[in-house]
């Protein structure tokens, strides 16, 4: 059978092969009735032949086609075709129309080599939104792993494939193939290894799996075999990331720790618990830990699964070994059955009437902690403070208009927090008041040199105005604070301007030599002229100025007669 350029369903064209894989094969194409490219995926006939998983198939692929999110890649359509084998006869050929996506996939660029750690958490970030967004919709993946991922060409992270796991997986299709269609097994969950239920945690472990292989280049358990490598997911503890790669740091190993716990109720309960923590370690701060979920069906009628009911026929089926035998699990006695519900019953009532007798108060369990007001205590006051109740510090400086220096500000997580011992607490120093410089604004305008002093954190307040022989009119003569002066981030800082007007002194009596010498200092235009009724004096004084003493124009004319002697 040839693909290429084939006409598929009579609506899309089939183009070039882009990618291959165990049970399909991806073609770019082209939608014809809406003129866009497309992905084409076609699934190998040999799933085709099993009548539930083409109904599953259809079911999941119109799901999948129900979610839109930027991180996730768009199913449009979705069917089957019958084509001609060599031969004569047909097959039946189910096939994905997707969003055509260009860029790398995330195997590809893992096979580099490691990521760097902050590339590492935002691809990580993006894959967890996706998977929010898709746990919400009740859609589980069960297949993410590097393969499923691809990274555009403006690095957002694009998750797909979904819903198409759960089609194989819920069918009577053969472990074979499933394991074909879920991937390698270095992507199974602990649960998915023993043949149990899978649920959204399942995601989340295999999300860990990718985080792991992004920081270290390679993945936590490898083996010869599919079996060998699910052993190691059901009982062995991974190594840390860290000691692949030492530029991890010790708050990311703790949360692909978290991810890759074997126990599902002891891992992150949702992709959002998860991606605050991730967040929490990109910043360089290790998450507090949280408390394992508690798995309210076990505790009433049993420890859930383990590794010893179950685990070696779903290892047998990941081997290929077709003569396995069928799980089953018997209901529990009913007079257990009973006792639970009289359990519930009691708690119920019970807790009607502390409901009712409730009163204001505060209850946390007895190994939590409640993080104390520390503010306005010395660090070393505060920090000896949280150390007695067990926890851990960490000590950040910073600048405060308020508080004084030396004193905390504030903690992280804030006081009233319950927090579980060891947790790590920020806590936030006052520096006193930033130091700011007063720049030099003399020359410009108030219009202008308002911005640059609020930029510094600066309050603009009062403009004076003053008069200047030598600055233009509105022009800044200097500032208060002075410029080049010590001041703080707060404090106020006001303008004195030219008027545009000059004070003219009286220089009758005073030498012309004097007189002329002052005015002209004054940037005034002074001329001289002859007293003829004067004949007395020595010195040319001046008997007259036309301009009389006082606040005049800048630049203004003034006549100074003066007598010869």
């Amino acid at each position: 059978m040839t693909d290429d350029n084939r006409l598929l369903a009579g609506r899309y064209r089939i183009g070039d092969i882009i990618g291959r894989g165990g049970m399909s094969n991806v073609y770019v194409g082209r939608d014809e009735r809406l003129g866009r490219p497309v992905a084409i995926k076609l699934l190998k006939s040999s799933l085709a032949g099993d009548p539930i998983f083409r109904t599953r198939f259809r079911q999941e692929a119109q799901a999948a086609s129900r979610m839109a999110h930027p991180t996730i890649v768009r199913v449009f359509d979705a069917g089957e075709e019958r084509v001609a084998e060599p031969g004569g006869s047909e097959a039946i050929v189910p096939f994905i129309v997707m969003e055509y996506v260009q860029g790398i996939l995330l195997k590809d660029l893992i096979r580099q080599g490691p990521v760097d750690p902050a590339e590492a958490v935002r691809i990580t970030d993006g894959i967890l939104t996706a998977l929010e967004y898709s746990h919400r919709a009740g859609v589980v993946h069960r297949d993410i792993k590097p393969g499923n991922i691809m990274l555009t060409h403006s690095g957002q992270v694009k998750v797909m494939d979904f819903g198409i796991a759960r089609a194989i997986s819920d069918s009577s299709a053969t472990v074979a193939q499933t394991t074909a269609i879920l991937g390698t097994a270095q992507y199974f969950s602990p649960e998915q290894a023993r043949g149990e239920s899978v649920d959204a945690r399942t995601d989340l472990y295999s999300t860990g799996i990718v985080l792991f292989e992004l920081l270290t280049g390679r993945a936590p358990f490898r083996g010869e075999t599919p079996v060998a490598v699910a052993y190691q997911h059901v009982s062995e503890a991974p190594v840390s990331p860290s000691s692949i790669n030492p530029k991890v740091s010790p708050a990311l190993d703790q949360v692909v720790a978290h991810a890759l716990a074997k126990d599902r109720f002891a891992r992150f309960q949702s992709a959002a618990d998860f991606k605050i923590d991730l967040q929490i370690a990109g910043a360089g701060k290790i998450p507090s830990k949280r408390l394992p979920a508690e798995d309210f069906q076990a505790s009433l009628f049993g420890a859930p699964p383990t590794l010893t009911a179950g685990s070696d026929a779903a290892l047998t089926q990941l081997a290929g070994d077709d003569e396995y035998a069928v799980r089953t699990q018997s209901r529990p006695p009913v007079i257990w059955i009973w006792a639970g519900i009289a359990s519930v019953a009691v708690i119920l009532v019970a807790i009607l009437f502390w409901v009712v007798g409730l009163r204001e108060t505060t209850i946390i369990p007895d190994s939590s902690r409640i993080i104390p007001v520390v503010t306005g205590q010395t660090y070393d006051s505060a920090n000896s403070t949280l150390q007695q109740l067990n926890l851990v510090t960490q000590r950040f400086n910073e600048n405060s208009p308020t508080v004084p220096e030396g004193e905390v500000i504030r903690t992280d997580p804030p006081s009233g927090t319950v927090v579980q011992p060891q947790a790590i607490i920020g806590i936030y120093v006052s520096l006193g008041k930033k130091t700011v410089l007063i720049p030099d604004q003399a020359g410009s305008t108030v219009t202008a040199a308002t911005p640059k002093m609020t930029a510094l954190g600066l309050i603009v307040g009062s403009t004076s105005k003053e008069n200047s022989a030598t600055v233009a009119a509105d022009v800044i003569i200097r500032t208060d604070p002075a410029a080049g002066a010590s001041s703080f981030v707060g404090d106020t800082v006001n303008f004195v301007v030219s008027n545009g007007l000059v004070t003219v002194p009286n220089v009758v009596n005073q030498p012309l030599t004097s007189a002329t010498s002052t005015l002209s200092a004054l940037n005034l235009t002074v001329t001289a002229a002859v007293d003829p009724s004067c004949k007395t004096a020595s010195s040319n004084p001046v008997t007259k100025q036309s301009l009389a003493a006082g606040d005049r124009p800048q630049g203004s004319a003034v006549t100074l007669t003066y007598c010869t002697g």
